[in-house]
């Protein structure tokens, strides 16, 4: 199976338009468009009863002592964990493209409604869920698609990995506000191909993105 996507190149900078967050020369970082970005995936195997889409940021820090801190820099060397953006399954077996803000075009505050979804399909909620559980403003379950937000200090750009899986159930073993690592369990065994592409952001204006 292979996985392209119009909005991004594997490997390149994520545009500013797909992010939750924007670079802001004044306060650091802005509320953005939060616009799902366009995925599109082919050579499908025979048997796919639906697919499920993930995606995920491997590098948020481990610790948040440093995060977002004037004065101060969350260091590349710091262990990183895995933070969930977006969680959809039960996407039909004929769909081979997800379109440009067609789950999310915009930031929500309290989070976006769930499970349900368009096309029939679910969506789990994102990590956001746990990020803003303390912030009066913002606190809910964050269903769906929500973009990059990278801490404005981070030395490290995050990368941003979207992973389309085609399954052999057409309705997948989770249920209620289900998570990343719920479909990562669920998918067990069930998966006839995946595929990937990855993307990259920061909101560090002394990081270099390059050219990806």
């Amino acid at each position: 199976m292979k996985l392209t996507s119009t909005s991004f190149a594997d490997g390149g900078a994520i545009p500013a338009e797909f992010a939750f967050c924007a670079p802001d020369p004044k306060g650091h970082a802005t509320l953005s468009k939060n616009r799902n970005p366009h995925l599109a995936w082919s050579d499908v195997p025979s048997g796919t009863k639906s697919f499920a889409i993930l995606c995920h940021d491997p590098d948020v820090p481990s610790r948040g002592d440093d995060v977002n801190q004037e004065g101060r820099v969350v260091p590349a060397s710091l262990a990183r964990v895995d933070f969930f953006h977006w969680v959809l399954v039960d996407l039909p077996a004929d769909a081979r493209v997800v379109e440009t803000g067609e789950f999310s075009s915009s930031v929500t505050p309290h989070g976006k409604p769930g499970p349900r979804a368009p096309r029939g399909a679910r969506q789990g909620v994102n990590d956001y869920t746990g990020w803003f559980a303390s912030d009066a403003s913002m606190s809910g379950d964050y269903y769906g698609y929500d973009g990059p937000c990278p801490p404005w200090n981070d030395e490290l750009p995050h990368r941003y990995v979207f992973t389309v899986y085609a399954l052999d159930v057409a309705t997948l073993a989770v249920e209620g506000a289900f998570r990343g690592a719920d479909v990562r369990e669920a998918v067990k065994g069930h998966v006839l191909a995946q595929a990937a592409i990855t993307g990259r952001y920061s909101l560090n204006p002394a990081v270099k993105m390059g050219s990806g």
